[in-house]
């Protein structure tokens, strides 16, 4: 696996949670696994145990740059019960990675991201064929995730197309958000070192730019993305961000697995960020939890529905949704609990809103992972009202939180929450609530229902324990990659998505 991020190492987003947790699933299952992450600053600060195995000469457009891999490991972690080894490896290069960001610095990217994530594929690549001469460990599959790693897919079928090193192997990409794609001038496709026959339509050329995304995606042996629904809606125009022809045309190759979670980070019989605990089986916890969250918020401390938010402040997420409704939200007998940072239009108003309106609604302008976990075990709703969304991980937390999500009918959201219906309540099926509309009269609908229900306690408490019910942890996701990877490497290839 090669990633730009992984916990407990290097993180920006979901993705790093994603990787982190699928290296040890698939480790779990038997697999031997090796996972490459660039060796940041941060990275090698945190690792407590670190050894270089190896100094590598990397050819670059600039020259041939020597790199250092570091094995790595967290304090007090031990190998993942199963058959399987799971090592970690750290690629050095001070000039490319040993700085404050990941990405970006001050809210600019850096210059040489290129040149960077470049180094570090090839990098990648002859790591891999290291570990062959020097170990006789040859992987099967190289499992790329977005647009930091997709050069390697390029690289296994240009550069490296005859090295033996790679004569089994199969490359599977991984796509967490087709919305960053790594766009670079079209004059800096030097950089990547492939040759200039590579810089056209039908590779990495991208409206005269250079779309490191794109050449994975033409590249990779197969291609996943992080829900069924999502690799259906990135073909078309309105979510497919210029890409939507090349994926169209890969579709046969193309299949979406759903993010799972670690419930044992997420799980409310156990979770210390919690003063009181809770289950599908006794719910007692929940109520105090949600007492305690109106006291840490300073909202009353009183049983009217408590709605609750946890989200970048973008529009992507359908904040400007959420906004649009407080006056009408204020009206009602609830509350309202945000937390997160974003748009200052929408940090401001929020603010405002929330020193206007103290007994209504709570902000926290910040990121709080505590917060986060005592907002999810403490809230009845959680609205998540997302223009789009990949997969998303809030919704599966309150879902294991019984905290009933009210979501718009997009990706990952229409693939993991159960709209509401009595019919569908009754079989213990509904989830949540869910509406199609990208608009705050929709969202209002949902929410008046879900206020209507929350009235009837004994239908709310199914529709809540039916999503505490739902198999989210990362098992079943693992499973799904590892038969897709079994199918690629018998280069069994069947269209669509695995069920």
């Amino acid at each position: 696996m090669a990633s730009s991020e992984a916990v407990p190492f290097a993180k920006t987003g979901g993705l790093a949670d994603v990787v982190g947790a699928l290296a040890v699933e698939f480790c779990r299952l038997g697999h031997d696994v090796n996972l490459l992450i660039p060796g940041y600053r941060q990275l090698l600060a945190a690792a407590s145990h670190r050894k270089e195995v190896a100094r590598l000469v990397v050819p670059t457009v600039s020259g041939m740059a020597k790199v250092g891999i570091h094995e790595i490991s967290a304090g007090g972690e031990s190998q993942p019960a199963g058959a399987g080894r799971l090592r970690i490896f750290a690629i050095s290069h001070d000039a490319s990675f040993d700085r404050a960001g990941l990405y970006q610095e001050g809210g600019a990217d850096y210059p040489d991201n290129l040149e960077r994530f470049s180094l570090f594929c090839r990098a990648v690549m002859e790591w891999l064929v290291f570990l062959g001469e020097h170990e006789s460990w040859y992987a099967d599959i190289l499992h790329l995730h977005d647009w930091q790693t997709a050069l390697c897919a390029a690289y296994q079928k240009t550069l490296y197309q005859t090295t033996s090193a790679f004569k089994n192997l199969r490359t599977i990409l991984t796509v967490h958000n087709l919305g960053y794609q790594g766009l670079f001038p079209g004059k800096s496709f030097p950089t990547t070192g492939l040759p200039v026959q590579y810089f056209g339509p039908k590779h990495l050329e991208f409206y005269g730019s250079v779309n490191l995304l794109k050449g994975g995606l033409v590249f990779s042996d197969a291609l996943t993305t992080v829900s069924p629904t999502y690799s259906r809606e990135i073909q078309t125009k309105e979510f497919g961000f210029g890409l939507e022809g090349v994926l169209e045309e890969r579709k046969g190759v193309l299949h979406g697995i759903v993010n799972g979670i670690d419930d044992s980070l997420w799980n409310p019989a156990t979770d210390p960020h919690l003063r009181y605990h809770y289950s599908v089986e006794d719910l007692s916890g929940k109520a105090r939890c949600k007492s305690d969250l109106q006291k840490e918020v300073g909202l009353p401390q009183q049983s009217v529905p408590l709605l609750s938010v946890i989200a970048r402040l973008t529009s992507q997420k359908g904040i400007d949704l959420i906004v649009a409704l407080l006056p009408e939200l204020i009206e009602l007998d609830l509350q309202l609990v945000v937390l997160g940072t974003g748009d200052q239009m929408y940090e401001r108003t929020l603010t405002e809103w929330a020193e206007r309106y103290p007994k209504k609604i709570a902000f926290r302008q910040a990121f709080d992972e505590g917060l986060a976990h005592r907002i999810e075990a403490g809230a009845d709703l959680f609205l998540m009202p997302s223009r789009y969304e990949p997969c998303g991980l809030s919704q599966l937390y309150s879902l294991r939180y019984g905290t009933v999500p009210i979501v718009r009918k997009t990706g990952g959201l229409a693939d993991t929450v159960c709209n509401y219906a009595p019919v569908a309540a009754k079989a213990k099926r509904s989830t949540g609530f869910v509406f199609v509309d990208s608009s705050s009269e929709s969202l209002l609908a949902s929410i008046m229902l879900a206020l209507e229900v929350y009235r009837d306690k004994a239908e709310w408490r199914g529709i809540a324990t039916a999503g505490m019910r739902q198999e989210l942890n990362w098992q079943q996701s693992a499973a799904k990659y590892i038969q897709l990877f079994h199918s690629v490497s018998r280069k069994e290839q069947q269209p669509g998505n695995l069920s």
